[in-house]
């Protein structure tokens, strides 16, 4: 008998009125990491990025049950365009996900697609909701970064 195995997947969407290169930017600073990166019960994310391919971040997202430590690498970086990183996490398994992001130009804003792929399908829902709020903190954050 063949099996397959066929890690869950994140797929998600959202426009936001700000070009493309606000948006990029957003996820490459530091600062401004930790200004909108934010999911659920995050009261603060403290973060380190080296921004090229090969490079290594660390989020770590403080909240009330503790610091929850994410560590990761650029797989690929096309400026303005598309980010690929690897995604390691108490929640997301010891199995190495991934996660790209696409940032395509929309009438006078940018829709951003998240795709995270290889998670625990136990820990699907609750990727879905901390990237759900991550991307409204992104709109947030873009809407006071952009006049």
């Amino acid at each position: 008998m063949n099996a397959t195995v066929s890690p869950a997947v994140v797929d998600l969407r959202r426009t936001i009125a700000a070009p493309p290169q606000v948006l990029f930017a957003a996820w490459l600073d530091a600062a401004s990491v930790m200004q909108w990166l934010r999911p659920g019960a995050t009261t603060h994310t403290d973060a380190t990025i080296d921004p090229r391919v090969g490079g290594a971040f660390a989020f770590d997202m403080h909240t009330p049950g503790g610091v929850v430590e994410h560590r990761g690498q650029y797989v690929e970086i096309v400026p303005h365009t598309r980010l690929v990183f690897t995604w390691n996490s108490p929640h997301a398994g010891d199995h190495g996900s991934l996660v790209t992001v696409t940032f395509t130009p929309k009438g006078r804003g940018t829709e951003v697609h998240l795709v995270h792929e290889r998670l625990p399908e136990a820990k699907v829902s609750a990727h879905v909701g901390g990237w759900t709020d991550g991307l409204a903190g992104l709109d947030a954050y873009a809407a006071s970064h952009v006049g």
